[in-house]
């Protein structure tokens, strides 16, 4: 018999922790479903603490998040559902193309290594971590006025914009975001490398905001260009008015639920 995915893994993305699942994670659940919000190795503490000492962040890499998303998703008996958000969606495709989940969604995401189109918008929005090779050694935050055109650009009202500020935002790994623009530029697969003609991948979907800055839609049109694996099933679909954060936005119940219903539809079937 077959058995249809019964967990989610929801995967944050940079500037960001679990918490900024909270509202999907309780939809999820009130449907029955077991959810699951890893953090990145070290992050696994409260928003107000890593503003407080980010210093895990400063040693964190993009291969030891990966090594334990991989982890997490090998623990659930059943392959679950992955969704993830921004770099969270770059992490999704490369638990992907591992083998692992029955399907994906990848929600405004960062690209995997050899997308190489760069909107001005996206400069702007990463330039605080960008503009200097010495922030590679560093955590990097944004003040409310960059998180704001980053990632609540529309959409949110002022006082929604530093609600949502207040309660997510964290610094981001500078050494991370350095080594995946420098990967375009070495020779041989990087951390967020994938093999696009992977025909063993499960089926992914990709999810964008027509509006954000920071990963507008041209970036995942890209990336999802990039799959070629034989019979496998890579789609792109664009909400209009949507900002990065659009899973905090007016309307996120929406893309929640075409997220898991889109999910469940093209799963593949596990053997119980």
């Amino acid at each position: 018999m077959t058995t249809s995915p019964d967990t989610i893994v929801l995967v944050h993305g940079f500037w960001m922790t679990p918490r900024s699942w909270e509202d999907w994670k309780s939809r999820y659940e009130a449907q029955g479903y077991r959810v699951l919000t890893p953090a990145y190795p070290g992050l696994e503490v409260e928003v107000e603490s890593l503003n407080a000492d980010p210093s895990p962040l400063v040693r964190l890499t993009a291969q030891a998040v990966v090594e334990h998303l991989e982890a997490v998703v090998k623990e659930v008996e059943t392959p679950p559902i992955i969704i993830g958000h921004s770099a969270g969606g770059a992490f999704t495709q490369v638990l992907l193309d591992h083998g692992l989940g029955a399907a994906g969604v990848a929600l405004n995401s960062a690209p995997t290594e050899g997308v190489r189109t760069i909107p001005l918008s996206q400069v702007r929005s990463t330039f605080p971590v960008l503009r200097s090779p010495a922030n590679r050694h560093k955590a990097v935050p944004l003040t409310f006025e960059q998180f704001q055109y980053a990632f609540t650009n529309v959409g949110f009202t002022p006082e929604q914009a530093r609600r949502v500020y207040e309660r997510y935002a964290i610094p981001a790994s500078g050494g991370i975001l350095w080594n995946s623009v420098l990967a375009n530029f070495q020779p041989g697969p990087q951390d967020i490398w994938v093999d696009y003609a992977n025909a063993g991948r499960a089926p992914l979907l990709f999810l964008s905001g027509e509006e954000d800055h920071i990963m507008p839609p041209s970036v995942q049109r890209s990336n999802a260009a990039k799959y070629h694996g034989e019979g496998t099933v890579t789609e792109h679909e664009t909400y209009p008015g949507k900002a990065h954060l659009m899973t905090s936005q007016e309307g996120w119940e929406e893309i929640a639920d075409h997220a898991l219903e889109w999910a469940l539809a093209h799963a593949r079937p596990a053997q119980g």
